[in-house]
């Protein structure tokens, strides 16, 4: 509820803010505005729909070896869990302390990195016990995680995307985010689907699809309606929004949802 409550006055202003790393050595890669062409459309095909526990606050979503990995938020109700697909329950699940609060997560190398949102923490865990191994330290605010097979990428809720060292968590690229218009900001959750980043826009029912190599944006998923054309509905005025994205690579299948959102949705991007 805080993140919700603090950032929603200032969504306009973020949106339009192109964050500067502190250091000074990191290389930033920025699109410029009048050489990027509009983003396309994204079409999309809903195939079905999976209950989801309506108290999970999702921050991050991931569908690895057939399972879904979920992470959450809000102070006191913060956790990583696995959850089974079909009924939306917890087979694991691992409680943060009452004071953090979990965001986003991603799995590489059989370990699950989950970030925290302003405790500068890093949680590393074994992808099958949910064991934590260890903890790193992040100077920003942590919003979203994902992978590129090698280096983690983090959003902070800003216009960039930082490429991290999974081992120690050092920054080692950094890529402005924009379209035909602009620096982008509010980059949420994100997932890396065949060479290119997905992420969500925070506060919005937009999922937008990044070219990593240069920050332009390609493309733009309009979820708008996607919860009243199921026949159920959330209170967004809480922050209960659009948030979350797992990609299954053997069905060529997007599962999203959203914070407390009652279903998950699996969804055919055209």
């Amino acid at each position: 509820m805080k993140k919700f409550l603090a950032f929603s006055l200032l969504a306009l202003s973020v949106a339009a803010c192109n964050t500067k790393s502190s250091n000074d050595n990191d290389t930033t890669t920025n699109a410029t505005p009048n050489t990027v062409a509009p983003p396309a459309n994204i079409s999309y095909n809903i195939v079905a729909t999976y209950p989801h526990d309506t108290s999970s606050f999702t921050q991050g979503l991931i569908w690895q070896n057939n399972t879904l990995y979920e992470g959450t938020g809000l102070e006191g109700h913060s956790r990583l869990m696995t959850v089974n697909l079909k009924n939306g329950k917890a087979s694991q699940s691992v409680a943060l302390d009452p004071s953090i609060f979990g965001e986003g997560i991603t799995i590489l190398n059989n370990k699950i990195y989950q970030l925290t949102w302003q405790n500068h923490k890093v949680y590393v865990y074994d992808a099958k016990t949910l064991k934590k191994l260890k903890e790193l330290t992040w100077e920003h605010d942590g919003w979203g995680l994902t992978n590129n097979g090698t280096d983690l990428i983090a959003s902070t809720g800003e216009s960039n995307l930082y490429i991290v060292d999974p081992e120690t968590f050092k920054i080692k690229r950094i890529i402005g985010v924009s379209d035909n218009t602009g620096p982008v900001g509010n980059l949420n959750e994100l997932e890396y689907v065949n060479g290119a980043i997905y992420a969500n826009i925070y506060l919005t029912d937009y999922i937008i699809k990044i070219d990593p190599a240069n920050g332009h944006i390609l493309g733009k998923i309009d979820l708008s309606g996607l919860l009243t054309k199921a026949g159920k509905n959330v209170d967004t005025d809480e922050g209960y929004v659009l948030n979350g994205i797992a990609y299954d690579s053997a069905k060529k299948s997007m599962y999203i949802t959203g914070k407390k959102w009652p279903l998950i949705f699996e969804m055919k991007v055209n």
